[in-house]
Parts: C-alpha cells; sequence; structure tokens
C-alpha cells in the first residue's frame, strides 16, 4: 500500500491568508500545508480519506486515472468541502463512492443537495453513491478490510480508518480504551496535532505523543498542523523517535 500526503494543515492550511507570522513566511516547503487529506493506493484501486477545499489542487499534484471512493471522517469544511471537485471523475467513471456516518451523509445533503439528492439533478453536477458508516462495522472497499475507529472532536463523533497495519485518525481529542484496542500492532499511525498549547477539541502536540506511545505503533506520523506548531524543522528534532511530523507530499509505502 503506498501512502500519499495530500495536504497536512488544519482548518486555514499554512501559509494563513495575510499573516505575518513566521512559519506562514517560511521558505521550507515542508511549512506549506494545504487541507488535510490522504491518498491510499494498492494494487489498482485509489482511496482519499476526506476532500477538502484543496482538493482540486491536491489531485493535479498528484493525478490518478480514477478515485474509488471517498472515506470522510466528519462533516466539517476543511475536510468536505471539496466534493464538487470530484466531477472529473464522476464524467469519466460516473457515481464516486463515499463513505460517512449517516449524521455526516446528512449534512451534505443539505450542503451540497444537488450533488447528493437525485431529484431534479443540476446538469453536469457530480453524483456519489453513499454508503453508511456503523462505527461498529467493518467494509470493504476493493476488497480491502475496513475498520472504523471512533474518536471525539470535543463532543463531535469522527471516524478515523484502519487498513491492515495503517491507521488514519484526525481530528481528536479523546478516544476511547475500546477503540485503542483496534489499533494494537500498526506499523504505521497518522495522528492529529495541532500545536503546543492546549486545545478544546484537538490533541496538542504533547497529548498526541503521548497517545501515540499508548497505541504503540512501529511509526507515527502527525498531521493536520497549525503553524502555531513551529517550524518542521525545529519541531521534528523534538520528537521521540520513531515519531514524525508529516508534510505534504511526502509519500510511504507499507
Amino acid at each position: 500500500m503506498k501512502i500519499t500526503f495530500l495536504g497536512t494543515g488544519t482548518s486555514q492550511g499554512i501559509p494563513i491568508i495575510g499573516s505575518d507570522h513566521p512559519v506562514c513566511q517560511s521558505d521550507d516547503p515542508r511549512d506549506k500545508r494545504l487541507r488535510s487529506s490522504v491518498l491510499m493506493q494498492w494494487n489498482d484501486c485509489a482511496v482519499v480519506i476526506d476532500c477538502g477545499p484543496d482538493f482540486r489542487q491536491q489531485m493535479l499534484q498528484h493525478p490518478i486515472s480514477k478515485l474509488d471512493a471517498i472515506l470522510f471522517t466528519h462533516e466539517h469544511a476543511d475536510h468536505t468541502a471539496g466534493i464538487d471537485d470530484i466531477r472529473p471523475f464522476f464524467f469519466r467513471q460516473g457515481d464516486i463512492p463515499i463513505y460517512a456516518l449517516p449524521r455526516v451523509i446528512d449534512n451534505l445533503i443539505q450542503r451540497f443537495g444537488y450533488i447528493l439528492n437525485n431529484t431534479n439533478k443540476y446538469p453536469g453536477a457530480p453524483a456519489v453513491e453513499t454508503h453508511l458508516v456503523d462505527p461498529n462495522q467493518p467494509f470493504t472497499v476493493c476488497e480491502q478490510l475496513i475498520v472504523p475507529v471512533v474518536g471525539q472532536h470535543n463532543r463531535l463523533e469522527v471516524l478515523g480508518y484502519r487498513m491492515e497495519s495503517f491507521a488514519y485518525i484526525t481530528d481528536i481529542k479523546t478516544i476511547s480504551d475500546d477503540e485503542i484496542r483496534k489499533l494494537k500492532g500498526l506499523d504505521v499511525l497518522v495522528l492529529n496535532a495541532l500545536r503546543e498549547k492546549p486545545h478544546h477539541s484537538h490533541l496538542n502536540l504533547d497529548e498526541a505523543i503521548e497517545l501515540a506511545q499508548r497505541i504503540g505503533a512501529k511509526t507515527t506520523y502527525f498531521t493536520h498542523i497549525s503553524h502555531h506548531l513551529g517550524f518542521y524543522a525545529e519541531v521534528e528534532k523534538k520528537l521521540p523517535k520513531n515519531v514524525h511530523l508529516a508534510y505534504d507530499n511526502l509519500s510511504i509505502s507499507i
């Protein structure tokens, strides 16, 4: 399985529009972060987790001929607002399968009815094939078993996903012991780490390191990173040896 980080930034991305923060002014390409998303490829299958407002730009940087599914973690705009840009895939291959909690599908219907509502469909709009995810029930995409993992984004339930020895979890603040048990034996874990200062709905750096150590993956990468966390080159030096900051366009093989 090949994993490509399409984006590793928080909701505003880095640089933030109009900001003179030193990280936003950095010349290091690892400090430039689009909104968080990851592309997973195995055999002839391509699946993305989340489809934010930078989706078009991300797909131009990492072109794929088809998109087999989108797995949504939750409904916030930085994870869903790019859904209109699936049109080129729809025109080539038809309805695009999407997987999400029922609450998330309902939210997408409200916001993107012209895509998800089949009545009086707007000509030229893309269409999707919706799949409701039961947090307690694994499902398959392209013959790959996918295990949902539940976390709490403040009071909002969000999904992470495990595939074989890889798991992707973002936008969580807490996670139960039962869900952590789903994550044992990982080669690679991706986890959110917003900044050093505590946050009400995201793990900060210390919390993310502690959780990564509890889960015990061979290697952990942090994503959904704010400019307040600091420069990539400086933060990377402070992390445990098996923990790293992810950055846009990083690719790993599992």
